[in-house]
């Protein structure tokens, strides 16, 4: 098994190769890919030395299965070309996700749509696949009309330059900004580029990628999106309307058994998920689920997941296990 990770230097590449690592998926051989500054150089996996290739030596090289994590531009280029030597691609950039031929999944819930055909299959945004690991047990229990989502996202989302960005504040050095505004003591509702309707990227991905992963138009999603000076992960404060009634002990039941949650709900001893919780975890957590007692047949949780790990690298990792399940690869 020959694995490419193209963009192996960056936050969610290094993540990758840390996932790939634990998980012990099956590398019999690592293909590193970088821009061109870090050609040459060496990264470390499982006690190894690799050489960073160029693109272009990687396609030549033939692997079996590449995770690419090197932006949007990078993928719209480089994705088609080692796809039509036949390797497959599991992209984690928005490059691709709401083209029509092209499949968005997140294994616990659309796992099944994947054919040995799919040569270039696109991975989700972090705060959707979150959301929908949770959404979809219940869904399939109650039907969800519709979701009503705020989030909570770690500096880690936006990179490297915002890590530092905030570290730098905490100790009072000036320094290059990843934000229009200071990030330390603050929260920004403002996420990706700002659209027309008013609304950012991030959060119309939120809506359009809910869709298109449940395989359900008729789910209703809004979203506002926030950057908080946190690390560790992502958080979700989740109000969810659905067809059908429910009962607080059946939903909390429903989620325990649900592939990649862990409830963590207990109030009265102070048990609710939070980044710290998440922080290098593969799992989606959830609590804080109690009844919206505003309206019939509506809930309100908490979900919080590592946006570099399940949100990202182990999502894409998941998939690729799959593929090798199945025999696709």
């Amino acid at each position: 098994m020959k694995v490419a990770v193209v963009g192996a230097t960056g936050l969610v590449g290094s993540k990758m190769l840390q996932v790939l690592a634990e998980r012990n998926f099956p590398v019999d051989e690592l293909i590193p890919v970088a821009s061109e500054r870090s050609i040459g150089k060496e990264i470390f996996f499982k006690g190894q030395s690799f050489k960073i290739v160029s693109a272009a030596e990687a396609i030549a090289a033939k692997p079996d299965v590449a995770l690419f994590s090197a932006g949007g531009s990078t993928s719209l280029v480089l994705a088609p070309q080692f796809a039509a030597a036949g390797i497959t691609v599991i992209d984690n950039s928005s490059a691709w996700r709401m083209d029509p031929t092209k499949k968005l999944v997140v294994p616990e819930v659309n796992a099944a749509v994947l054919t040995a055909a799919d040569k270039i299959i696109a991975n989700p945004n972090c705060s959707t696949i979150q959301m929908v690991v949770v959404l979809k047990p219940l869904h399939d229990q109650y039907k969800i009309k519709r979701v009503v989502v705020s989030t909570y996202q770690s500096v880690t989302g936006t990179g490297v330059k915002a890590v530092t960005q905030l570290m730098n504040e905490r100790k009072g050095i000036t320094g290059e900004m990843a934000y229009k505004y200071p990030i330390d003591l603050n929260a920004i509702p403002h996420i990706d580029v700002f659209l027309e309707n008013g609304y950012t990227k991030e959060e119309m991905k939120m809506v359009l990628e809910t869709n298109k992963i449940m395989g359900d138009e008729t789910i209703k999603v809004t979203a506002t999106c926030v950057r908080i000076p946190t690390m560790g992960g992502h958080s979700e404060s989740v109000n969810i309307e659905f067809e059908n009634d429910f009962n607080l002990t059946d939903i909390k039941d429903l989620l325990s058994k649900a592939p990649g949650v862990v409830v963590k709900d207990d109030v009265a001893n102070f048990i609710y998920p939070m980044p710290l919780t998440a922080y290098d975890k593969d799992d989606t957590f959830v609590g804080r689920i109690r009844r919206d007692d505003t309206q019939p047949n509506t809930l309100n949780c908490w979900i919080v997941s590592d946006n570099l790990r399940k949100g990202a690298a182990t999502n894409a990792i998941q998939i690729a296990e799959y593929l090798v399940e199945k025999n696709m690869l």
